[in-house]
């Protein structure tokens, strides 16, 4: 993990550990050979975003106790698969991102410029 850059080229920071996110479920938005959906990107979830991807067949919102998971409301902050991502952009309901909490392999995917606009302490 110390070798984890974000989108910035610093040091990958923590997206959230409440609700605990991240393929490795540490918190941080890395990734691995085992992750096919690259969940690269950390974003605060937005209702918009959540009922785009509930009709994409992710449900995101809806518990699931089995597998300790609290189900997603907005403000939360969750490491999303990157395509999913751009594909919320190209419908107009792409979340926010936290760029320095966003992995750098985030950008194998979506140009800086895009999620530049997306970023969160540009639209607070």
């Amino acid at each position: 993990m110390a070798t984890d850059k974000n989108i910035l080229g610093s040091a990958l920071q923590l997206c959230c550990n409440d609700p605990l996110t991240g393929f490795f479920r540490d918190g941080f938005c890395r990734t691995g050979l085992d992750d096919l959906g690259r969940h690269v990107v950390c974003a605060r979830m937005t209702r918009e975003f959540l009922e785009f991807t509930r009709s994409k067949g992710n449900d995101l919102s809806t518990p699931i106790p089995e597998y300790r998971f609290p189900g997603l409301k907005p403000g939360d902050k969750w490491c999303l698969c990157a395509l999913r991502w751009k594909e919320a952009y190209e419908a107009g309901v792409a979340p926010p991102i936290i760029p320095e909490a966003t992995h750098i392999r985030a950008l194998d995917f979506i140009p800086l410029e895009i999620l530049q606009v997306f970023s969160l302490d540009r639209q607070n």
